[in-house]
């Protein structure tokens, strides 16, 4: 999919495991996935809007490589109908301001899972730096 001011869109492995147990739940996920990015995280990054004010708040405690690493909560999911963007669904993500570039880490209920995987974090941001040293 092609996002307006947005390069690439790259889905990490264990994303795409997520969406997948959760597209089985959600059946709308997919379009309100990609609504998500078109609106809300393009306003933040590519237009500027304070991240707060779209309900994305940066992970702290990753050190310097992790940086631009957000929680989306503010994710409007159609299958939950009467929630909007209070679904419950949050989407953790990688924006990089040089090259334009969406990492999509993790998706996850809150009604399954209380708070983002760190260890997963901290494992796509070391896998991200070894990759560029290559």
């Amino acid at each position: 999919m092609k996002f307006d001011g947005i390069n690439s869109v790259i889905e990490h492995k264990s994303f795409k495991r997520d969406l997948k147990k959760l597209r089985k739940r959600f059946r709308t996920l997919d379009n309100d996935l990609a609504t998500f990015i078109s609106t809300s995280i393009r306003a933040v990054h590519v237009l500027g809007q304070t991240p707060e004010s779209q309900g994305h708040f940066p992970i702290s405690g990753l050190g310097n490589e992790a940086e631009g690493i957000f929680v989306g909560k503010k994710f409007a999911c159609k299958s939950l109908k009467g929630t909007g963007s209070r679904s419950g669904i949050r989407v953790v993500y990688q924006f990089k301001n040089k090259t334009l570039r969406l990492y999509l880490i993790e998706m996850y209920y809150k009604g399954n899972k209380e708070t983002e995987d760190i260890n997963r974090i901290k494992s796509f941001v070391s896998e991200e730096s070894n990759d560029l040293s290559t």
